[in-house]
């Protein structure tokens, strides 16, 4: 009996300890999550705090609730706080909310930073098209309570005119909604914008601090094998639990570039295809090396992409390090994600202006050699994702699309003249099947022209 008494001692003991490190490692991305998402859903989406944590608190992130908020309005700024673990975020016109960190200042935008030029309003067709927005329709509808989809907005956009629209109650025209990993593609074109002005190669190594030892074999990471999703870098990239290396990256570091470089490789860079919230920080912070200041860095998507294509609600938030979290941070309204799409439609011209390096979206739509189902190209996804794509992923041959958390998804078919864009909170796996609604508008844009 003493020596059980003794062996549950020291199995309870195990397990306070591994609660009290899980608990060291996952509360301040928790309680960091809550800050970051309630600061950009207030001060850049400009919703209701009720709403906010409604569709955030559910779940597997219902502890959330748990989690103390303060809004200060004056100060545009979040801070949450449970058992002691405390966090902050503030916003900055222009680059949206950032969670303090690490003993850093987030950046502002310089005084003498243009404002966002206003976009000249989308084409749009007056002409009934009944079959198509009832497939728009059914996008809102909630088949499986128990799994909602949560759809937000929806816009379709055929030969360069908005054909069709719809928004959830809360939620319009003018609501810049986030599009999570819908980032990394305008990374992309970022990227694309520097390459086509000579300031970055493709196969040139990464220039990373952290990498400079000798012999370091992450030197050899090139700016083409993170687009690609092929760096090798060993990360965890679980959404679903507050403890993985993404979550601990997002909302738990000052410099989210910084935490990316420090992973250690799994594989040699170019062998093995591994999506990763991490590589794109990295290109990120790599766009700023190749900036004469941070002034120009923090003004650069503004100048050199949004304005551009009329996309004046877009905004891209930092780090606390002044970094912009490519992977992830990136609100804008369903129809300025429209005129991402159509700028990628149109390779890479807009209004007769070249802004993409000529054969830029033909190398972003190429598989990247390391993906065995092919369905990866550089920061664009060539299919449909598992979890949005039902049963039947098939689509026409040349579609692909930018997708993020909770189904963001802007989807580009150039063989129907057709952008896509469907925004949401879907939290559950399965429960919106992009695919399908695709195929759907689709089907129904053909029978529209058909009766036409």
């Amino acid at each position: 009996m003493r020596r059980a008494a003794l062996g549950g001692a020291a199995v309870l003991f195990a397990l306070l300890a591994f609660a009290g490190w899980y608990g060291s490692r996952a509360l301040p991305a928790a309680v960091g999550h809550k800050a970051k998402t309630l600061c950009s859903g207030v001060f850049a989406s400009h919703l209701t705090p009720e709403s906010i944590a409604a569709d955030l608190e559910t779940g597997d992130f219902a502890v959330l609730r748990h989690v103390d908020a303060h809004i200060d309005a004056a100060a545009k700024s979040v801070a949450a706080d449970f058992l002691g673990v405390k966090r902050e975020a503030v916003y900055r016109e222009g680059l949206g909310c950032t969670l303090v960190l690490g003993g850093l200042t987030p950046p502002a935008l310089p005084v003498a930073a243009a404002p966002p030029k206003p976009a000249s309003p989308l084409p749009s067709s007056d002409s009934p098209r009944p079959p198509l927005d009832a497939v728009v329709a059914r996008a809102f509808e909630e088949p499986d309570p128990s799994h909602p989809r949560r759809t937000l907005a929806v816009v379709v956009m055929r030969g360069g005119r908005v054909v069709a629209e719809r928004y959830a109650a809360g939620i319009s025209r003018d609501t810049p909604l986030p599009g999570w990993s819908m980032a990394k593609s305008v990374t992309n074109a970022l990227v694309g914008i520097l390459v086509r002005e000579g300031r970055l190669t493709l196969a040139a190594p990464v220039s990373a601090p952290e990498w400079r030892e000798r012999d370091d074999p992450r030197a050899a990471i090139t700016l083409d094998h993170l687009l690609r999703m092929e760096s090798g870098l060993r990360v965890d990239e679980g959404v679903t639990s507050v403890d993985s290396d993404v979550m601990r990256m997002l909302f738990g570091s000052g410099d989210v570039a910084a935490f990316a470089a420090s992973r250690k490789l799994e594989a040699p860079p170019g062998t093995v295809y591994r999506y990763s919230n991490a590589t794109t920080n990295l290109i990120a912070r790599t766009l700023r090396s190749a900036m004469r200041d941070d002034a120009e860095y923090l003004s650069f998507p503004r100048r050199a992409l949004f304005d551009r294509v009329g996309m004046a609600s877009a905004v891209m938030e930092t780090d606390a390090a002044g970094n912009f979290v490519g992977s992830s941070y990136l609100l804008a309204t369903a129809r300025d994600w429209a005129r991402f799409g159509q700028l990628y439609l149109q390779d890479g011209v807009w209004n007769g202006e070249r802004i993409l390096p000529e054969g830029w979206v033909a190398y972003t739509t190429t598989p990247a050699p390391a993906d065995p189902q092919r369905h990866f190209g550089a920061h664009f996804w060539l299919a449909v994702p598992d979890h949005y794509a039902g049963t039947n992923r098939e689509l026409p041959a040349n579609a692909f699309h930018a997708v993020g958390h909770e189904g963001q998804f802007v989807t580009i078919v150039p063989a129907r003249d057709t952008v896509i864009v469907r925004l949401g909170r879907t939290r559950h796996r399965g429960a919106w099947d992009h695919a399908a609604f695709v195929r759907d508008v689709l089907a129904a844009l053909e029978v529209t022209q058909r009766g036409n």
